[in-house]
């Protein structure tokens, strides 16, 4: 199979599976215990600690395990917003983000906090202007994705986190998919608070972290035993997080061998042999601000779900948006705040390279999609 759904989720590296395998076994020692068993899961999560932080390029106190990219988005917008503080409760998040983000957000505003909802442009960018006509001394957070999930549009993360920091106000970015196929370094992007998953990166589904800025206090979410500097209470699952710091540790090897460099060459094959090849085609987010792995496209006249089907019959994986609401009767969230018209939505298709796709991949797909698109077309209008 060709796999083109890397946004998704992707396959185990198997150097983080043997990494994790003997904390299912022999290794099987709660962290919090004095005795040599437990310390032996209590260093293996320090170390874990350390490549998480180490791929950030921030101090590994800083780093809060989590049960992925949702409990990571979670815990940064509700940690900040419970606090009690009068003067400042409101809560700014972008029409494209994640559900993890957007669902927490009309939660919280079910619960009496303001919300604030940005708009994007047509390549689903958020402008720093706009973040600026919108925020005001009563907000308390801003949370703004690095990279978008469905269309790989990377945000001007700096330059938003600059103007929420002018307001007074923390910054939180949801990096789960930048983080792993771009360098994301927080002090760099200026923001406060950051997510990461380890499923987007090679490694095990069910592990994420949360990095907090120190001095940053978040009211904790889960309470119980204390770990996790009391921020995240619950025996930690020592295999997961394992999994999650040797993933990072060979992301970070990655990302220094010019990983973005050779995607961002795949991707453009891709991008242009698709336009060049099926008319009456849009390419969803920005041309070039994008992630290098990540093209995404509308085509006018047929429904993604047929055209994922007659990929999947030719041996092809892909996607036609955000797996996390697949399945959904709604048009994609994210297409629509970018003003692409319904009827158009309906075309959606995303495919996504990894670090073991070749010029074949996309060649190979290059020679069956338009034929796909070709026969639905014709189909329809008959």
């Amino acid at each position: 199979m060709i796999y083109l759904d890397h946004a998704a989720t992707t396959p185990l590296d198997p150097s983080v599976l043997e990494e994790m395998l003997p904390f299912f076994g022999e290794l099987y020692g709660n962290p919090s215990t004095l005795y040599s068993l437990g310390q032996a899961a209590r260093s293996a999560v320090d170390t874990a600690r350390d490549r998480v932080a180490d791929l950030l390029n921030v101090p590994s106190r800083e780093i809060t395990f989590t049960s992925g990219g949702t409990e990571a988005d979670n815990l940064a917008l509700r940690g900040v917003l419970c606090e009690v503080r009068p003067d400042r409760r409101r809560l700014i998040v972008s029409s494209v983000e994640h559900e993890a983000v957007l669902d927490t957000a009309h939660f919280l505003e079910r619960h009496g906090i303001p919300v604030t909802v940005l708009p994007v442009d047509g390549d689903g960018t958020v402008q720093p202007d706009v973040l600026r006509k919108m925020i005001g001394t009563d907000t308390a957070l801003v949370s703004v994705m690095t990279a978008n999930n469905e269309v790989g549009t990377i945000q001007p993360v700096a330059e938003l986190a600059n103007v929420a920091h002018e307001a007074g106000a923390l910054f939180h970015t949801d990096a789960v998919q930048a983080v792993g196929s771009v360098p994301v370094h927080p002090a760099e992007l200026g923001c406060d608070l950051l997510s990461l998953s380890g499923h987007k990166i090679y490694g095990p589904k069910g592990s994420g972290a949360l990095w907090v800025r120190s001095g940053v206090h978040l009211f904790a979410q889960m309470t119980g035993g204390g770990q996790e500097r009391r921020v995240r209470s619950g025996t930690e699952n020592v295999p997961a997080i394992v999994g999650l710091g040797k993933a990072c540790e060979l992301a970070n090897a990655r990302i220094s061998e010019n990983y973005a460099g050779k995607l961002s060459a795949l991707r453009d094959r891709l991008i242009e042999g698709v336009m060049s090849a099926i008319p009456d085609t849009m390419l969803t987010g920005h041309r070039d601000l994008r992630l290098p792995g990540h093209a995404s496209f509308c085509f006018r006249g047929v429904e993604g779900e047929p055209v994922l089907i007659n990929l999947d019959f030719s041996g092809i994986a892909a996607s036609s948006g955000s797996a996390c609401s697949s399945g959904a009767s709604t048009p994609s969230h994210v297409l629509s705040a970018m003003g692409i018209p319904a009827d158009t939505i309906k075309g959606a298709l995303r495919l996504t390279l990894g670090k073991d796709s070749t010029v074949e991949d996309v060649d190979r797909v290059l020679g069956i999609l338009p034929r796909i698109v070709a026969s639905l077309r014709s189909l329809q209008r008959g």
